[in-house]
């Protein structure tokens, strides 16, 4: 018995030997290919699929008319994506228009009266001559009465007669030159209200042109041609001016964003070959390269920057964001997804 059993303890200790020894040799293999490659490449995990999202906002107040997209469809730059109700904001137009338009008689009429003024202002200086003529003449016949009275040719009434006639001709010139300076005054108040009503005018018009423009904005166009996010309104709800309706993905334009640890980014450099998988289909290895660095840490992008003179200092491994461009992303553009894990390596040796 003791001889059977031995050859087959030999055989079982010969086979784990092999298996062990087999084992060994390939945790040897796996370990130096891991560690050669840790040696020689930096990784991090920390890294996402970024593209242009764009928030579509209202640019005026109103209730939401209609909607022409649904949720994650696709749409083209200046594609109309939703309306709202512009019913009040027309009938504000059409008063505000009402308004110019009576501004625009009020400025016809004072235009009138101007001419009228004018017209009177011409014939306050034909007064005037005429009252010069008149003072002249009741000046000399004054004069001459006064030469013949001394002379004693006519009576004392015939004297006071011509004094009369001559005060009275002075006094019409003089108020023919108060009537010309009163009308003269009443012309440049008239042209001064003029240009205040024509100011106003043009407001109103300016007013009109800026109605008309919030107008044109219940019409609300995408900016970016992309997808649909999920909306975020309903027919008939009333937004408010900046409201985020919903958002528009761009899906032409995709980077990598990866955070490196401050110690892995020595040898970085712009152009930098690279490749990268996604959590979502590994085993896809897509090649890029690094298309630029951060000037901060990604701490210092946070609402809240750690101060480390305040406090107790714990020293923590900062990272530093590095913008990774896609080679052939047209031929990966159905797999690339915003917000997507991804696993990056970069060859440093």
């Amino acid at each position: 018995m003791e001889n059977q059993v031995t050859p087959e303890k030999k055989k079982k200790s010969l086979i784990r030997t092999v298996v062990v020894s087999i084992v060994l040799i390939v945790g040897v293999i796996f370990g130096y290919k891991k560690i050669s490659y840790a040696l020689s490449h930096e990784s991090t995990d920390n890294a996402q699929v970024e593209t242009q999202i764009t928030p579509v906002l209202p640019r005026v107040a109103g209730y939401v008319k209609t909607i022409a997209i649904n949720d994650y469809d696709s749409v083209k730059t200046g594609q109309l994506v939703v309306e709202l109700d512009d019913a009040e904001l027309q009938t504000q137009l059409l008063q505000m228009e009402a308004d110019v338009k009576a501004s625009e008689a009020d400025i016809q009429n004072a235009k009138a009266s101007l001419n009228s003024t004018v017209v009177g202002l011409d014939v306050n200086k034909g007064d005037i001559s005429l009252s010069k003529v008149k003072l002249q003449q009741a000046t000399e016949d004054y004069n001459r009465n006064k030469n013949l009275f001394a002379d004693q040719a006519i009576t004392k009434k015939q004297l006071d007669d011509s004094r009369f006639a001559y005060e009275q001709a002075l006094q019409q010139e003089q108020n023919s030159h108060t009537d010309l300076g009163s009308a003269q005054s009443h012309i440049s108040v008239i042209q001064a209200s003029i240009k205040k009503a024509e100011a106003a005018l043009d407001a109103k018009k300016a007013a009109i042109e800026q109605q008309k423009l919030k107008i044109s904005w219940t019409k609300i166009y995408a900016p970016q041609a992309g997808k649909i996010g999920k909306r975020n309104i309903t027919l008939g709800q009333f937004v408010q001016a900046g409201t985020p309706l919903f958002s528009i993905v761009n899906d032409t334009t995709y980077w990598i964003v990866a955070n490196f640890k401050e110690t892995q980014i020595k040898h970085f450099h712009e152009g930098m070959p690279l490749e990268f998988e996604l959590d979502a289909y590994p085993g896809e290895k897509i090649e890029g390269s690094i298309e630029s660095l951060s000037e901060a840490t990604g701490a210092r992008f946070s609402l809240l920057p750690p101060d480390n003179a305040s406090g107790n200092f714990v020293k923590v491994t900062q990272r530093v964001p590095v913008k990774i461009a896609i080679k052939d992303i047209n031929k990966y553009r159905g797999i690339l997804r915003a917000g997507l894990s991804a696993d990056v390596s970069v060859p440093v040796k």
